[in-house]
């Protein structure tokens, strides 16, 4: 983990499957908190 992300809060949308679920899998991996929608 690089933590690119790391302290930041990322908003994602869509994140039940497909893209948003990726997406959200990529910025924890990266060390976001996240909120998922």
């Amino acid at each position: 983990m690089t933590g690119k992300f790391s302290g930041k809060t990322v908003l994602v949308t869509g994140s039940a499957g497909g893209l948003g679920r990726a997406y959200a899998e990529a910025f924890a991996r990266e060390g976001a908190h996240l909120v998922l929608a």
